[in-house]
């Protein structure tokens, strides 16, 4: 296996030396350039031909949204954004996964870092999960046309017979996705019809002060509305409930029936939010009326609790190999027998309201 060429872009030396320091100490991994703003990005990236590149947003001359585009429309590289923990950099960021960004590295310090430590590990596993065969055409693919361009016909599995429906009175969807989610479940929730008669729960792995912006962005792109979790929310169809960073979303079940959200940080947990922790709430509430789908992401957070949806009697629907920017969550679920339905990110948006009408 040859190694992996890396350009990296930023105009604070300190932080091209620190990203340096991280690549240099994977042996699979090798910095092929540098590059101190948009512009030398672009250049470099044509004369070097990388295979990832690491890219800074706040830039002089060209900024790193610019260079991104540029890059993208080219087809030269993935690219992972470097952003900073802040409003700003959330906002900022979602418009780089718009672009075509594969995904994003918080600082762990701002805007100029002396203690990338924290993220090395993960920095590194994206960078190689974004030189994957066939991440820059799933990147670049434009989720509205190729939904309506999908016509593959399929056979739909017979639901088996599990518990009895013990929820509300309405369903519940529960969605998982973690690396490509911020981009991909745009192909998804803007597509369910304002009439839903479900509660829709989302965990999306990213930091506390990524969510609130995230939240605010799926409800100005969906048929209803958004909100970030806050802990006694009442549960209501027809509303999308996304879980807040840093604490995982559990439901709870009231003496009258009414069910409100709960936020928490135990048990301790990788991920926090975690799609595990998130789903099994789902399912002790709602049973069999709980509607698993787990989309694009690495590890396997999420395939256990799609496994009992499934033994409980509820739907569940994994996101395919030929949509998911990253095959990991959604191929554990299916290798372990906890998918019903298997399609790309744009039919998943069917096979919910099928789902909740059946």
């Amino acid at each position: 296996m040859s190694r992996i060429g890396v350009l990296i872009c930023d105009d604070s030396a300190l932080m091209r030396r620190a990203l340096r320091k991280i690549i240099e100490s994977d042996p699979d991994l090798y910095v092929a350039g540098t590059a101190r703003d948009g512009e030398d990005a672009v250049a470099k990236a044509r004369e070097l031909q990388p295979d990832v590149i690491t890219m800074d947003i706040n830039m002089p001359a060209m900024d790193g949204l610019t260079a991104l585009q540029i890059i993208v429309d080219e087809g030269i590289a993935p690219v992972l954004m470097v952003s900073s923990l802040t409003q700003d950099g959330a906002v900022a960021t979602f418009e780089a996964l718009a672009l075509g960004a594969f995904d994003y590295i918080s600082k762990p310090g701002g805007t100029v870092s002396h203690s990338m430590g924290p993220v090395s590990i993960e920095l590194i596993r994206k960078l190689k999960a974004a030189t994957r065969k066939g991440t820059l055409k799933k990147l670049a693919r434009k989720g509205l046309d190729m939904r309506r361009a999908s016509t593959r016909s399929r056979e739909r599995p017979r639901r088996r017979r599990g518990s009895a429906s013990r929820g509300p009175g309405f369903k519940a969807v529960a969605i998982g996705a973690s690396t490509g989610g911020p981009k991909t479940i745009f192909e998804v929730l803007p597509f369910l019809p304002a009439d839903l008669n479900a509660a829709v729960f989302m965990v999306q792995h990213m930091p506390p002060t990524f969510t609130r912006s995230f939240a605010k962005r799926i409800d100005a792109n969906c048929h209803f509305p958004c909100v970030e979790a806050e802990p006694g929310m009442t549960v209501e169809p027809g509303k999308i409930y996304l879980a807040k960073g840093g604490y995982h979303m559990t439901l709870f079940k009231k003496l009258t029936g009414k069910v409100v959200l709960r936020t928490t940080t135990r048990p301790k947990h990788q991920f926090m939010p975690s799609v595990d922790v998130m789903m099994k709430s789902v399912l002790d509430v709602f049973g069999s009326d709980a509607i698993g789908v787990l989309m694009t992401g690495m590890g396997q957070d999420g395939a256990e609790a799609m496994v009992e949806i499934t033994k409980a009697g509820g739907m569940t629907i994994a996101e395919s190999e030929e949509s998911a920017i990253v095959y990991g969550m959604p191929r554990e679920a299916i290798e372990r027998g906890g998918a019903r339905i298997v399609v790309p990110s744009w039919e998943i948006a069917d096979e919910i309201v099928k789902a909740i009408e059946n």
